[in-house]
């Protein structure tokens, strides 16, 4: 016996879980909200023109820049999507002064984009892109799922919610308003993104790969720090690109010249490391009678790794219910929710 699995967000936690769910022989149905597969670990890519009218497509890896693996579960699922192609190992030359929380010597990164990691993942998952879900409904004919007023699909016996837990409470608050209020209060933390295309090469290639300045506005070169971006939080997009700007100018020593420009603004970046422990309430949330779930970075801990074990561990609850499918291999180690 199978489920019919509707996996809204395609996150690294939502990938993981599809995958995991169809391999355990269950079908599943990925809703990609708008803006690309692999949530933080999206690839925008972007037209622009060069001083001779020349138009030119470049793409930019705008989420996390790299993650670290230090669980014996998540090192085996690094090894073998190492040997899949689909990461290989960084090793940044880091800017003199930077500060390094990061053990950057051991930082994974997918390739050829972020977004690949997720994509290889699912190349056989069925998934409905660009399919915000507005609203979740459960009958006797089990869930359907609707977008902008009408239905994108029915007939689901489960549900996993793979967003941030902000934007997954307006989804459960008719079937379970305790967890809606508790995802209103999971910590998660914004971040300013910069983004842009230079000729400059001088100043555009230096000698280092990543910066992490122990103060001012940013994390890395592109990246605001979070306090910088809480206080900055509302602040119209003009005037976020140009401070922003303005920061990485200081940083280099001298402003750059711009062929594009743009910002995005991660509104629920990531968890907060200093209270990752807190927001890891058992990994994932799930109710069997419901057949509901929700998983991602704020219930499995900070970074791509808690998201991974979260989306692992709600995989494992759905197969538990279904014993007589085939066993998979590297989740017999995982926490139940």
């Amino acid at each position: 016996m199978s489920a019919r699995v509707a996996v809204i967000g395609v996150s690294i936690a939502g990938t993981t879980c599809a995958r995991l769910l169809t391999d355990a022989g269950h079908s599943v149905r990925l809703f990609d909200e708008p803006g690309g597969i692999g949530g933080r670990m999206t690839t925008r890519p972007v037209e622009w023109l060069d001083d001779d009218g020349i138009v030119h497509h470049s793409s930019f890896d705008h989420g996390a820049p790299g993650f670290t693996a230090r669980s014996p579960d998540f090192v085996r699922f690094v090894d073998q999507a190492v040997r899949d192609g689909l990461l290989a190992r960084w090793v940044p030359v880091v800017a003199p002064g930077s500060h390094t929380p990061l053990d950057v010597a051991t930082l994974w990164v997918p390739v050829p984009d972020m977004s690949s990691l997720c994509r290889g993942m699912l190349s056989d998952v069925s998934i409905s892109p660009a399919c915000a879900v507005a609203v979740l409904r459960r009958d006797n004919d089990g869930w359907r799922v609707e977008s902008a007023g009408a239905a994108a699909a029915q007939g689901f016996s489960h549900v996993v919610l793979a967003v941030p837990p902000q934007q997954a409470a307006p989804l459960l608050q008719p079937h379970r308003p305790d967890w809606a209020q508790q995802a209103t209060v999971l910590p998660m933390a914004p971040s300013w993104t910069l983004m842009g295309v230079t000729t400059d090469t001088e100043l555009a290639a230096p000698t280092w790969d990543l910066a992490w300045p122990t103060h001012g506005a940013l994390a890395w070169v592109v990246h605001a720090t979070t306090p910088w971006s809480q206080t900055y939080l509302e602040t119209p997009v003009a005037e976020v690109q140009a401070m922003l700007q303005q920061a990485l100018a200081q940083l280099l020593g001298r402003p750059l010249t711009w062929h594009h420009t743009a910002v995005h603004h991660w509104r629920y970046a990531s968890v907060p490391r200093a209270d990752a422990s807190a927001a890891a309430t058992g990994n994932c949330w799930w109710n069997a009678s419901l057949s509901l779930g929700v998983c991602g970075d704020a219930l499995g801990g900070a970074g791509v790794e808690g998201a991974w074990t979260s989306g692992r561990a709600l995989a494992t609850s759905v197969i538990d219910r279904y014993r007589a499918a085939p066993a998979v291999a590297g989740l017999t180690a995982a926490r139940a929710c």
